[in-house]
């Protein structure tokens, strides 16, 4: 019975795409890789610790002094472009699981404050403006704004201090804004911060306004609590809910288990990086067939706080965790996946996420040797690789194609 572990390392990008530079031109230089292990051999004075990423191929989809330029493990190595539009992690995960995303709207708060505002009014809030701003106050204590951490128009956000209003209240704000929303994903964050939140709110790229989250202290303070409200999408031509309904256990670890619907999915939320690494561990000691998808979320705030010693440390610790991965994942038909959602390159000299090809570095125990994979256009074709492996028919997903092996063999 074959196990397939996608691990996400939210945030790791492996170059600009093509179209990287159509908001902020200088995305087209951005490079997550790269330009972190670049950084921290600089900083550490020893090139970063990543013998299983090198293993698994990452230097053959990214060739790099630090990395492996050969393996000999039984690996599948390519790199996909995201197949969705801006670089976010909601649109990026619901496209890798296999959903049609290309109806979603990028759309500015400003396009839309009548009708959020109306709406809310409408549930019995009170709602102003803050000091004539594009921007949201609801009930003196939640903001509702457009998200700066992704391109504009692609979220928004509920945030407020957890001092102020519980985050059921901030909750309830959020979902109310999604009734109206056309965009990616209402986020409602709750989290503690030393001043007022309208200290931290600042004009955007691309005439967003909104709150500074990673300024506001929330990242780094403890307590923080969100939930991402999706889109509505055709969940059941999704890969969690495919392999539910056929009899798989699916377990969703990290922000995998707060963003991907599947009704029957065992659900292990995590942020710190060694919770995640265990909860995927756990599911995959269990007995039988299994899909777990597993999100590694710390790299991409390393990246949001343009940490890139952060971001290194965290690559380390993902690597000894997909080293204990690998030792369990042996038998014929077993698949671990590593790949991201998008960049997050913490030198490029903005706080957003980068438009950047991802690696996809799959390892399948029955398989001769290394194999390079052509380039697949959409993360969607991730998602109809995994089907494959799980004996599943990709094609019962709304978007997706597996990928296949490039002419070239790798060495």
């Amino acid at each position: 019975m074959s196990r397939t572990v996608i691990v996400v390392v939210d945030g790791f990008g492996v170059g600009a795409m093509a179209d990287a530079g159509a908001l902020r031109p200088g995305d087209l230089a951005a490079d997550t890789c790269g330009h972190v292990l670049d950084r921290c051999r600089e900083a550490f004075g020893r090139p970063l610790r990543l013998p299983v990423l090198g293993a698994l191929g990452l230097g053959l989809v990214h060739p790099h002094p630090d990395l492996a330029r050969r393996t000999q493990l039984p690996v599948a190595v390519g790199r996909a472009a995201l197949g969705y539009p801006g670089a976010d992690t909601f649109a990026g995960h619901q496209t890798m699981m296999g959903a049609d995303f290309s109806r979603v709207t990028v759309a500015r708060l400003a396009e839309h404050l009548d009708r959020v505002t109306q709406a809310l009014k409408d549930a019995g809030h009170r709602v102003e403006l803050l000091d004539g701003k594009p921007l949201l106050v609801v009930d003196g204590a939640v903001l509702v704004h457009d998200n700066l951490e992704a391109d504009p128009g692609i979220n928004w956000n509920a945030s407020g201090r957890l001092d102020d209003l519980g985050f059921d209240g901030i909750l309830a704000i959020a979902r109310t804004v999604r009734t109206v929303a056309p965009v990616a994903r209402v986020i409602a964050v709750g989290g503690h911060a030393g001043q007022p939140l309208d200290a931290f709110v600042r004009e955007g790229d691309g005439g967003t306004v909104g709150l500074d989250t990673p300024a506001s202290g929330f990242y780094r303070n403890g307590g923080l609590q969100v939930q991402h409200l999706g889109a509505e999408l055709d969940h059941t031509r999704q890969l969690p809910d495919l392999a539910a309904r056929a009899g798989i256990p699916v377990t969703l670890v990290g922000k995998a288990a707060d963003i991907l619907a599947c009704e029957a999915a065992l659900r292990r939320p995590a942020v710190d990086t060694a919770e995640v690494l265990a909860h995927t561990l756990e599911a995959v000691r269990a007995d039988g067939q299994a899909l777990i998808v597993a999100n590694v979320q710390e790299s991409d705030l390393a990246g949001h706080q343009q940490d890139v010693e952060r971001y290194g440390r965290i690559l380390e610790q993902v690597d000894a965790g997909l080293a204990a991965l690998l030792s369990l994942l042996t038998e014929p038909g077993d698949r671990l996946i590593v790949t991201g959602d998008h960049g997050n390159d913490p030198t490029i000299g903005h706080a957003f996420h980068t438009r950047e090809y991802v690696p996809v570095l799959i390892h399948r125990p029955e398989a001769p040797g290394p194999e390079l994979l052509a380039d697949a256009t959409s993360l969607a074709d991730v998602g109809a690789t995994a089907a494959a492996a799980l004996g599943l028919d990709p094609a019962a997903l709304a978007n997706g194609t597996e990928i296949r092996g490039a002419a070239t063999r790798a060495a």
